[in-house]
């Protein structure tokens, strides 16, 4: 292994690390990748797989520096997790380059089909850090996302790296056929990313829904303080201050101290809310599932203050909102942070709101497009995101939260509320763009209108095809090189003359 190879890598991973919130240096990563990309140019798949990991530490220390809130037993485990997704890709792409297969489009399709697993499994995936992220406010990026997801946003970052050191390698060694070939591939990109850009889809307007968010914690506690910190009087303070007629009122999660179906003083305090305003009103709590277990669930009230559904989080955190096998890591203190499980729900709920089809997701699932995008297939005109971010204090955890509520509007054409606890709280509109947001830990209302939409975009008619279509492309490669290793072996026997 060439150590100066690694150090390469790594400090190509921190500058990814930097292209993404909040230090934003977005368009960089269209070049950042060169470097690794280099190290694993004549690599062995082994050597290739340490330059990714060590990319990957560098890139993720930086992008999850938030986990050290936890502690080094959180923040270690999920930097090397991430990151040995990364030293897969490099594996693969050594692998094959080896055996003569090689190419940009090819070394994008492996990166797409690690980040899908990495999104999926285990515990659920974490896609918090998908690599299309770090163009959350360029509006040709999410175009792309419209087209076929974040993660075509990934494929198409990849691709550009790839084809710039090709660009690069083939100019110093004079070949000029090679160059060609590999800036007509940065063209194509760059005609394909303007073409999805000019053609975006275009959903159809559905009408005006007039909100309030309320953000009501405006004090920076430690974890081991949060649980006792008392926050319906402040956000109950809140609503108090609004004025006129709202459609809805949305407190967000960890907003309320207590269930209000199991609260006749909070239920009534929110249904002459809902009275006054002449508004439903979204609330977050802990409701119960029997057995002694909790959801965490968000609650819609109507305007005459009865209970319309309730919607239980699917997507729990793992080591978050559940510990998976405590007993067995029951030696770790960390984890006496978490001292119960929720339990996950297992539907989709749609609230209605003036007549319009609202869907809502608590905190971390924003991160799952899949999800997402079912609600909108669901018939969902716009999105709530309820979350709470206060136990990552004024770190880049809330930042990129929001980055990540800009692609899921961009993906589906769908207005994105993001209602935080403690900020970052704002608004999203259909294609992305992000205004009217709040500071970290301050008392703050955001209200105005939001126009809601139907229609599919491409990513909620087809989903991830991105991923298939790099699943075929990593299969067929991988196939032709095992067909044609056995072609060569047997070619030698063939051509030996019979023994006499």
């Amino acid at each position: 292994m060439s150590w100066r190879r690694a150090a390469v890598a790594l400090a190509s991973g921190i500058v990814v690390g930097f292209c993404f919130p909040p230090f934003d240096l977005g368009p960089v990563v269209l070049v950042a990748l060169v470097p690794l990309l280099w190290t694993w140019r004549d690599a062995i798949p082994r050597h290739a797989a340490l330059y990714g990991l060590a990319f990957g530490i560098g890139c993720y220390a930086v992008v999850l520096e938030w986990i050290r809130y936890f502690g080094v037993v959180a923040i270690v485990p999920l930097v090397v997790a991430m990151a040995l997704a990364i030293a897969i890709v490099g594996a693969l792409v050594s692998a094959l380059a080896r055996r003569g297969i090689a190419s940009p489009l090819l070394t994008a399709a492996v990166w797409v089909v690690l980040e899908s697993v990495r999104g999926r499994a285990p515990l659920g995936g974490f896609p918090w850090a998908d690599l299309g992220l770090t163009l959350h406010d360029l509006a040709p990026a999410r175009a792309l996302a419209s087209l076929g997801g974040t993660l075509l946003v990934t494929f198409v970052i990849v691709a550009c790296n790839g084809f710039l050191l090709d660009v690069i390698v083939a100019a110093r060694a004079r070949e000029t056929r090679a160059t060609a070939i590999a800036a007509g591939g940065l063209v194509a990109l760059l005609v394909c990313v303007v073409v999805a850009d000019v053609a975006r889809y275009q959903p159809t307007p559905t009408g005006r829904v007039r909100f309030a968010l309320l953000q009501g914690d405006d004090k920076e506690l430690p974890l081991a303080d949060q649980p006792d910190q008392p926050l319906t009087d402040a956000h109950l303070a809140l609503a108090d201050r609004l004025r006129g007629h709202f459609d809805l009122v949305v407190f967000p999660e960890a907003a309320l101290d207590t269930d209000p179906e199991l609260d006749p003083n909070l239920e009534a305090a929110l249904a002459a809310i809902a009275a006054r305003h002449d508004t439903s009103v979204l609330v977050n709590a802990r409701t119960p599932a029997g057995d002694g277990e909790q959801y965490n669930s968000n609650l819609l009230y109507q305007p005459d203050g009865a209970l319309q559904g309730v919607y239980s989080k699917q997507h729990l955190v793992p080591f978050g909102e559940y510990v998976p096998w405590r007993g067995e890591l029951g030696f770790i203190g960390e984890l006496r942070q978490i001292p119960y499980d929720f339990k996950a729900g297992d539907r989709r709920v749609l609230f209605d709101v003036a007549g319009h089809q609202v869907a809502s997701v608590i905190c971390f699932e924003s991160a799952f497009a899949p999800l997402v995008r079912d609600f909108v297939r669901d018939g969902a005109e716009m999105i709530v995101v309820s979350t709470s971010n206060r136990s990552y204090r004024r770190s880049g955890n809330s930042e990129q939260h929001l980055a990540l509520s800009q692609m899921r509007a961009a993906e589906t054409a769908r207005p994105v509320l993001q209602a935080s606890v403690s900020g970052i709280s704002g608004v999203i509109d259909a294609d992305g763009t992000a205004h009217d947001t709040t500071g970290l830990f301050e008392q703050a209302i955001v209200q105005g209108h939001v126009t809601t939409m139907t229609g599919e975009t491409p990513y909620v008619r087809f989903g991830d095809w991105i991923v298939l279509l790099s699943v075929l492309g990593v299969l067929g490669a991988t196939l032709f090189v095992i067909v044609r290793a056995r072609r060569d072996r047997a070619q030698p026997a063939a051509s030996t003359p019979p023994a006499t």
